[in-house]
C-alpha cells in the first residue's frame, strides 16, 4: 500500500525471528493476549508471531470512521513496518472478516490467509436481523451492565461443552477489558460486512478453519467459504466451540502448523524466542 496511508496507532508484540510473520487478528472480545498457546508454538516452529489490538482495542489508538476497511488499512501499515518476508493473517471472528478485506482492498499483500470461526457476510446494517442483533448485543450495556458482566454472559455461550474455567476466565478477561464505546462501534461494524463477492478473487493459499459446537459461525459457513475460494483447504475442529484457540489449544495450534508446514514451510524450527517489547505502528 501506498505511504499515504493513515498512521494505524496500533499496537503488536513480535514473537520469533522466522522470515515468515503470522500476524494474529483478534475477535470482537479479544486483544492480542488472547494467543499464547499459539504464539509459543509458531515460535518453536520457526515463525515469527505478530500479535496485534485493533484499532480500539488494549493499547491501540481507535479510527474514525470505525469501519472494517479502515481496521483493514491499519493492519495494512501494520504489516508494512514488521517487513516480513512473507505474511500469513490469521483472522478470528471479526478478525477473520478485517482479513477478508484486507485480502479485498490489498491483493496480495498478504501471502496466505487463515479465516477462523468467522463470515463472508453478516448482512446490512438497516435490516431487522442485523438491527435486532445490536440491540440484544448493546442492552445490557443500555441497563447499566459493565463490559465484565456482559462478558461472562456471551462467554458462557461461545464455548463448546468441554471448555475448561481456565478458558472461559481467559476469554471473560479479555472481553470484559475492551471499552464499551469500542465494542459497541464494532457491532456497527459488524453488520455493515459483505466480502461474499470478493471469495472467488482470493488467489493465496487459504484455510477455513471452523469448529463443531460453533453457534456464532458455524461450521457449514466456513465450509462454504472454502468452495468459493479457489484451491481453499476446509478443518473443522472437534468439540470446540467459537473460541478454539482457547478452548482446545493443541488441536487449534496443530491444524495452523499443518497448514504453514504445507505452504509457509519455515526455514528452521527454533526454541521459542522470548516476545520483543510491544510496538506502536
Amino acid at each position: 500500500m501506498s505511504s499515504s496511508l493513515p498512521r494505524s496507532g496500533m499496537a503488536f508484540d513480535v514473537t520469533g525471528d522466522g522470515d515468515t510473520a503470522i500476524f494474529l487478528l483478534h475477535g470482537i472480545g479479544g486483544n492480542r493476549h488472547t494467543w499464547p498457546a499459539l504464539v509459543d508454538a509458531l515460535g518453536r516452529a520457526g515463525y515469527c508471531a505478530v500479535a496485534c489490538d485493533l484499532p480500539g482495542y488494549g493499547a491501540s489508538a481507535t479510527v474514525e470512521p470505525y469501519t472494517l476497511e479502515q481496521l483493514a488499512l491499519s493492519c495494512v501499515q501494520c504489516m508494512d513496518i514488521v517487513g516480513a518476508r512473507r505474511a500469513v493473517v490469521l483472522g478470528h471472528s471479526m478478525g477473520g472478516m478485517v482479513a477478508q478485506t484486507i485480502a479485498a482492498l490489498a491483493p496480495g499483500r498478504a501471502d496466505g490467509l487463515i479465516l477462523y470461526a468467522t463470515s463472508a457476510a453478516f448482512g446490512r446494517p438497516d435490516g431487522d436481523w442485523q438491527r435486532d442483533f445490536v440491540r440484544q448485543r448493546t442492552a445490557p450495556l443500555d441497563a447499566g451492565c459493565s463490559m465484565s458482566e456482559l462478558a461472562r454472559d456471551l462467554v458462557a455461550r461461545m464455548v463448546g461443552p468441554t471448555a475448561s474455567a481456565q478458558a472461559i476466565a481467559a476469554a471473560v478477561a479479555a472481553m470484559g477489558a475492551v471499552p464499551p464505546e469500542t465494542y459497541r462501534a464494532a457491532l456497527g461494524a459488524l453488520v455493515a460486512f459483505d466480502r461474499r463477492a470478493d471469495l472467488p478473487r482470493i488467489a493465496v493459499p487459504t484455510l477455513a478453519l471452523g469448529a463443531e459446537n460453533d453457534g456464532n459461525a458455524p461450521p457449514a459457513v466456513l465450509q462454504k467459504i472454502a468452495q468459493r475460494i479457489p484451491g481453499a483447504e476446509y478443518v473443522c475442529l472437534p468439540q470446540a466451540g467459537h473460541l478454539a484457540h482457547l478452548e482446545t489449544p493443541a488441536a487449534f495450534n496443530a491444524a495452523v502448523l499443518a497448514f504453514l508446514s504445507r505452504h509457509f514451510p519455515a526455514a528452521s524450527a527454533t526454541s521459542p524466542m522470548p516476545p520483543r517489547p510491544s510496538r506502536f505502528s
